[in-house]
């Protein structure tokens, strides 16, 4: 079932799947709340989890950028104040992960464990480079061809020995994809994460933070996830040595064991 919060006039679906202490799940640029499927099959016997279509995807409004980390914080504490929550635990990956540090500094009342995944305080110019060339390169490519391309960046080689055919079923069905992401909401996400910017201010993230990257993650490598970790004071850093942007998936029982125990401890 589907749930809707209102933001600033910007309407921000949501699912609700288990029961427990609250889970706030943030995804990253291009993927709805569906996309924590695999996670969420292991979460929700533990934690009620909330999934949010970030705005500029999936059932939430795509309106026309501009588009920020933070903005998208106050899109998810529109979902809290609708579900009744007044705390919780959040787990981000990517953009999400991004959004989920602008959370954390933002409404420190809110937040009480980060996860952090495959995600980064500030890119520099190569990154920066990188995704302004994917909002190029997404107009003039079909939807199979663009996936191929994406796959190659957030997968690690290692993956591709045991997982080719996986990914060429990615493909096809971004091709049959009946109702694909806006122009205006994938230029609206990947802006808000080439301006995200939480260096100067990581010291303010009190909570208890895992933070979590794969060795051979060439999209947003662990010297990003290395700045987040001496900037956040006692937070946990956990590398996946095979694993790629989506370490998450390539490695998806040592990761959902990892991320579940650190939630449940306290």
């Amino acid at each position: 079932m589907s749930y809707f919060a209102d933001s600033n006039g910007i309407k921000i679906r949501y699912q609700i799947k288990g029961e427990g202490e609250p889970l706030v799940l943030l995804m990253g640029f291009g993927a709805d709340g569906d996309t924590w499927e695999k996670h969420v099959a292991e979460y929700q016997h533990h934690f009620k989890c909330y999934l949010i279509d970030n705005r500029g995807v999936g059932g939430s409004d795509q309106p026309k950028g501009p588009y920020s980390t933070k903005m998208m914080a106050e899109d998810t504490i529109a979902v809290m104040d609708h579900a009744g929550i007044d705390t919780a635990k959040v787990a981000g990956i990517s953009m999400g992960g991004a959004i989920a540090q602008e959370l954390a500094l933002n409404f420190p009342q809110r937040v009480t464990k980060l996860a952090l995944i495959s995600t980064w305080p500030r890119f520099n110019t190569y990154a920066k480079t990188v995704y302004e060339n994917l909002k190029k390169i997404r107009v003039t490519s079909n939807p199979e061809d663009f996936m191929e391309l994406l796959q190659l960046w957030i997968f690690a080689p290692p993956y591709y020995e045991e997982g080719l055919q996986s990914l060429k079923e990615g493909q096809r069905s971004a091709a049959s994809n009946s109702n694909p992401q806006s122009r205006f909401g994938f230029e609206g996400q990947l802006d808000a994460c080439i301006q995200h910017d939480t260096v100067a201010r990581l010291a303010n993230i009190k909570v208890p933070t895992l933070i979590t990257v794969g060795e051979k993650d060439i999209f947003t490598p662990p010297e990003f996830s290395k700045v987040l970790h001496e900037g956040i004071k006692d937070s946990r850093y956990e590398s996946f040595p095979d694993g790629g942007h989506v370490h998450h998936w390539e490695d998806l029982e040592r990761f959902n064991q990892l991320t579940t125990q650190f939630l449940i401890n306290d």
